[in-house]
Formats: C-alpha cells, sequence, structure tokens
C-alpha cells in the first residue's frame, strides 16, 4: 500500500495555519492517545463543534474531509457538533468534493496527492478512483455545495460555472 499523508508530514504549522483560515481549531494529542470524538477511531480526525482533533498519524485527508464537514454547516449544527458529522449522502459528496477544493490551498499538499491518498486509503466511487469521480461524476455534489452554509472563505473556493 502507498503511504498516505499524514499530519506530521507537513510543515509545523501547515494544518493549522489552513484551519484557522477557515475559522477551525486544530487541537493536537499525544501520539499514544485516543483521539477525542474521531467517529472511525484513531488515526482518523475527531471534531466537536469548530475543533479537530488529530494526532501526528492522522491522515491529511481525514482532516480536511472533517474540516470541509465542518464548512458545509450552518452554525446550529455546528454548535451541537460531536464526533457524528451526519448529513445526506449529497452533503457526503459535496464534502468529498470540497475537501479536493481545500487541498489545493493547504501548504506542501495539493489534489493530486489527496486523490492519491484517498484511493489509497480505500475511499469508494463507482468510477473507480478518487480523480476519476470529481473530473467526471461530481456534478451532483458541485451543485448541492452552492446550497449548503459555506463560508466565504470556503465559498470563494466553488468553480465559477
Amino acid at each position: 500500500m502507498q503511504d498516505i499523508t499524514t499530519l506530521a508530514d507537513l510543515p509545523a504549522s501547515a494544518m493549522t495555519d489552513f484551519l484557522a483560515r477557515h475559522g477551525i481549531a486544530l487541537a493536537r494529542v499525544a501520539d499514544d492517545a485516543e483521539i477525542p470524538a474521531s467517529y472511525w477511531g484513531a488515526p482518523e480526525a475527531g471534531v466537536i463543534g469548530t475543533t479537530l482533533y488529530a494526532r501526528a498519524d492522522t491522515p491529511v485527508h481525514s482532516l480536511l474531509h472533517t474540516a470541509a464537514h465542518v464548512l458545509c454547516m450552518d452554525e446550529a449544527r455546528r454548535a451541537r457538533l460531536h464526533t457524528d458529522c451526519g448529513g445526506s449522502d449529497l452533503e457526503e459528496a459535496a464534502v468529498c468534493y470540497l475537501q479536493a477544493l481545500l487541498a489545493d490551498t493547504l501548504a506542501d499538499y495539493s489534489r493530486e496527492r489527496l486523490f492519491a491518498d484517498m484511493d489509497a486509503w480505500g475511499y469508494s466511487f463507482r468510477l473507480g478512483s478518487a480523480r476519476a469521480w470529481f473530473e467526471q461524476d461530481a456534478e451532483d455534489a458541485r451543485a448541492h455545495l452552492t446550497t449548503l452554509p459555506l463560508n466565504a472563505s470556503a465559498r470563494t473556493l466553488l468553480p465559477a460555472d
């Protein structure tokens, strides 16, 4: 299996600065500690409100995915957010699409790297890969993103149609 990019692979402040630009905090936990509010368990990111929890071995794609969930919620839903981001299947697709848009804005990371990490991790898409889905099968996800209460920083990432 291909190596998956983790928080430890990024420059020390890259994820913290990136998340802060989107109104999200990063709480790092010790390498041997459980990750608070992780839906799937370690090493996946956890979330409570607008704080993401991660260890050095947390995959970057997990942090981006969880951040995208937070960005797709309204304030009332964010205020109740703990562990399970919930949402519909269409929202999940929109989150994956936003995750790819976010990847290009993270220092020392890219959409290409995200797609490789998602495929290696086992994300499942009808067309067989994250890239194929994003490029050929994500029209509904892209359209749904425009209906969600994204904050201004995330809204600027949406493609002009």
